[in-house]
C-alpha cells in the first residue's frame, strides 16, 4: 500500500526533538524524502540517521530559525537535495524557560525574553513560510503546516509572549491560506495541547495536576499524536484543507 506522502519531499524545521522528530520520522515511513532542520545540528543528524537506518531518505540542515539568510539557505538546500518542496512543516519554537520567563506574569517579562520568544516563534515561522511559498508558487502547489498551539486560541496564564506569538501564527496561517488558495498551495496550522515533549516538562512540574484537571482526556499527548495530524495536512487526503487550526489538545480547549 502506497505511503500517504509517497514521492513527496517534506521540510521539517525543529526536527531535533519533540513533535518535530516524530513528524520526520512519520513523514519518511509516508514515503517522503525529508529535510530536517535545527539548531541542534546533532540533534537533527540523529533524526536523519533514525530515517536512514529504516531505510527512508532524509538530510539534516542546521539553521539559526530567525536569521532570513540561514532561512532561505534552509529551504534552498532542500531544492538542491531533492529537486522540490512539497510539504513543509514548520514547527521550530521555544518555551518560556528557555528565555528565563517560567512562570512570569505579562509585566514580569523582560523585554529581551519577550523580544526572543517573538523572534523565534512567529517571526522565524513568517521567514520559513515566505521562502516556501516562493518555491510553491513556481511549482504551482505545496501544502505549510505550522505549529501553533492552544496558547494560540485561548490565554494561558505565565505565558504571555509564547500566547501572543502563537495568536500570530493562527493569524498568518489564515492570511496566507487565503492568499495563495488559488495557486494550489494550502496552508494551515495544529494547535497542540500539553504533548509530553522535553519542552513541556518544566511547566508540567509547575502546574501538571492543574492542567491533566482541565483537559478532558485527563492526560497528556503524545509526539506522535500530532504527527499523525500534521501528515495527513500535507497529504493529499486533505485537498480541500486550508486556512485551519486543528487542535489536538484532548479536549483541553472544549473542557
Amino acid at each position: 500500500m502506497a505511503g500517504l506522502l509517497d514521492g513527496k519531499t517534506a521540510l521539517i524545521s525543529g526536527g531535533a526533538r519533540g513533535i518535530g522528530r516524530a513528524a520526520a520520522i512519520l513523514f519518511a515511513k509516508e514515503g517522503a524524502r525529508v529535510a530536517v532542520a535545527d539548531l541542534n545540528g546533532d540533534g537533527a543528524k540523529e533524526t536523519v540517521q533514525m530515517i536512514n537506518a529504516a531505510g527512508g531518505q532524509a538530510i539534516s540542515i542546521t539553521v539559526e530559525i530567525t536569521k532570513a539568510d540561514e532561512v532561505a539557505g534552509m529551504v534552498a538546500r532542500t531544492v538542491d537535495a531533492f529537486g522540490r518542496l512539497d510539504c513543509a512543516f514548520n514547527n521550530a519554537g521555544i518555551a518560556g524557560y528557555q528565555v528565563n520567563a517560567a512562570g512570569a506574569k505579562t509585566a514580569d517579562w523582560s523585554e529581551e525574553a519577550f523580544d526572543r520568544m517573538i523572534a523565534v516563534n512567529l517571526k522565524g515561522v513568517w521567514l520559513a513560510m515566505r521562502a516556501e511559498l516562493e518555491v510553491m508558487q513556481k511549482q504551482g502547489a505545496g501544502a505549510i503546516v505550522n505549529t501553533a498551539s492552544i496558547a494560540g486560541l485561548v490565554g494561558l496564564p505565565t505565558s504571555s509572549a509564547y500566547v501572543a506569538a502563537k495568536h500570530g501564527v493562527v493569524g498568518l496561517t489564515k492570511t496566507a491560506a487565503i492568499e495563495y488558495a488559488t495557486m494550489g498551495i494550502r496552508v494551515n496550522s495544529v494547535c497542540p495541547g500539553y504533548i509530553e515533549t522535553d519542552m513541556t516538562k518544566e511547566v508540567m512540574t509547575r502546574r501538571g495536576e492543574e492542567i491533566l484537571r482541565t483537559t478532558a482526556a485527563r492526560r497528556m499527548g503524545t509526539a506522535q499524536e500530532i504527527a499523525e495530524m500534521v501528515c495527513w495536512l500535507c497529504s493529499d487526503r486533505a485537498s480541500y484543507v486550508t486556512g485551519a487550526n486543528y487542535n489536538v489538545d484532548g479536549g483541553y480547549v472544549a473542557a
